[in-house]
């Protein structure tokens, strides 16, 4: 640095400026501050950089440049901007949203700067302005020189310094604009690797959370414990799909499970060294949905109160397991289509678009065939996610496996409890496969640890519901509310009901063949309901 004067006619004081920009570490004030700094001088009319980066959604299409752009994956984007108009002193140049915000690589001097990493001086611009995106503007302006620096970092270009001048250039003016350029694409660099250190930082932050979470389930139901032949089915079906990275509808009842299976699947997939990411639908806040899915930026809304990645940015390379997927809102469940068929995603408050890598795998106790047609679940969704579908048996299908998984649950909360594992006997596995389990195996684990409290003396007791819910069979209608009858109706039901008693009886009221006995009352009873009803014999 002692070959350069200390000045540099139409940038100043260029190392006072150079320890200026050593001070600062944060992009938000230190590529602002350099353009300023550089725009200082009377000399100066407008400093600018612009840096390569992909652009969002909508850029192309409001682009000047569009029909020269050749690659429509990154381009220059403005992002600092300092100067002074000479026609309107009042008229500060720092704004980015303005017609030149964009460059393709490639186009016009700052394009062809970032295309060929080559430094680009124009000493005096009367001699051939033709290059210039604005010709007018520099004639009204009276710009006499352009000087323009890649910022290159280990031979990558990051984008470009540019500085418009009214005055020739020093000799030296050129040199000491390129290390500032150089000072700038480290700083770049520095600041960036930091950015993607801290995210990292927090990524593995959230996945150890999201982890911690898991292992505290991870051995809800131990792994597939069982020989019957359905799970053995199971089983095949699971190195099948392992392999591949088509999506997975696990269907079954409510405990039957289908987390296992999907725990099972990433285990002998290829992404098992990445995370398996869960997310119980049915217990998602409706307002809530989006913001767990994809993340917010913070600000994007109250409460938010700083960046949080999404569960499709945490299963990036591994898989994520929607549980309870029934649950999700219609006007959810397009938003989700289009990450799936994409495999991009944008932070809620965030315009940035981020690729993601994830195998999905989804579960319902729903008939969600019937529930597409229905209108209730997207048709166009559910196939997307029952590429490979498969159903887990109910226990009460495979009673052979309860033993096994009694004995397995019995250990397991014998350690628990410090106490010897209880004596399991012949009468105890026949009375627990008398019964029917609507709960399935989350019940039974809960009936094995409940006995194993209670025990005596290593004796088990086991308390089942007398009347368990009846479960619907698969293939059944949703729930709907029944339709409630009015006086009227109900009166002409029972008449209905009576007259066909008669018919069957040929009229006849009394006797172990009369409609008396058929309807289960009196014949008295039924001569007066005949008489109240008024149904003529």
């Amino acid at each position: 640095m002692a070959d350069f004067p200390q000045t540099s006619g139409i940038i100043g004081d260029p190392r006072k400026i150079l320890l200026e920009l050593a001070g600062q570490h944060q992009l938000s004030e230190l590529l602002p501050l350099a353009v300023r700094r550089l725009a200082e001088s009377p000399s100066a009319a407008l400093a600018r950089i612009w840096l390569i980066q992909p652009p969002r959604a909508g850029d192309c299409e409001a682009c000047r440049f569009a029909s020269e752009c050749s690659q429509r994956d990154r381009c220059l984007h403005l992002v600092a901007s300092a100067g002074c108009s000479l026609q309107q002193p009042d008229i500060f140049w720092d704004r980015l949203d303005g017609a030149f915000r964009r460059f393709p690589i490639g186009v016009r001097k700052v394009g062809q700067i970032a295309a060929t990493g080559q430094s680009l001086e124009v000493a005096d611009v009367k001699l051939n302005h033709t290059w210039a995106a604005s010709p007018d503007w520099i004639l009204q302006e009276r710009i006499a020189s352009f000087v323009g620096h890649p910022l290159l970092h280990r031979g990558q270009v990051l984008g470009v310094l540019a500085l418009f001048s009214r005055e020739k250039p020093g000799k030296s003016c050129f040199e000491w604009l390129r290390m500032i350029a150089d000072h700038l694409a480290a700083a770049i660099a520095n600041a960036r690797a930091l950015e993607e250190i801290e995210a990292l930082k927090q990524r593995l932050e959230q996945e150890n959370e999201y982890l911690r979470e898991e292992v505290t389930q991870a051995a809800a139901f131990g792994d597939l414990i069982g020989q019957s032949p359905s799970l053995q089915a199971v089983a095949r079906q699971i190195e099948l799909v392992a392999p591949t990275n088509s999506a997975v509808l696990i269907l079954g009842e409510s405990g039957t499970g289908k987390e296992v299976v999907a725990r099972e699947i990433h285990r002998h997939s290829q992404r098992s060294t990445r995370p398996l990411i869960k997310v119980n639908c049915a217990a998602v806040p409706r307002e809530l949905y989006e913001s767990e899915f994809f993340g917010h930026a913070k600000g994007a809304f109250t409460g938010a109160l700083r960046d949080r990645a999404g569960r499709f940015e945490l299963a990036d390379g591994g898989t994520l397991f929607l549980d309870e997927i029934g649950e999700i809102p219609l006007d959810l469940q397009a938003k989700l289509l289009r990450v799936l068929q994409e495999g991009e995603i944008e932070r809620i408050g965030e315009e940035r678009t981020r690729r993601i890598n994830v195998r999905v795998i989804a579960a319902t106790n729903r008939n969600l065939r019937a529930e597409a047609e229905a209108g209730r679940f997207r048709q166009d969704l559910f196939y997307r996610l029952s590429v490979f579908p498969m159903e887990l048996p109910p226990l009460r299908k495979r009673v052979e496996d309860i033993p096994l998984l009694a004995e397995h649950f019995l250990a397991r909360f014998a350690r628990q409890l410090g106490r010897p594992i209880p004596r399991l006997t012949l009468a105890n596995v026949q009375e627990l496969q008398r019964y029917q389990w609507p709960g399935n195996v989350r019940e039974l684990q809960h009936a094995l640890e409940r006995a194993s409290i209670i025990a005596t003396e290593g004796r088990l007791r086991f308390e089942f519901a007398k009347d368990p819910p009846r479960r619907k069979e698969p293939g059944t209608d949703v729930e709907t509310t029944a339709r409630v009858l009015t006086e009227r109706e109900i009166r002409e039901l029972e008449a209905n009901n009576i007259r066909a008693a008669l018919s069957a009886s040929k009229g006849k009221i009394y006797g172990t063949d009369g409609a008396a006995a058929r309807l289960g009352m009196k014949p008295t009873t039924l001569a007066s309901r005949i008489k109240a009803l008024e149904i003529l014999q």
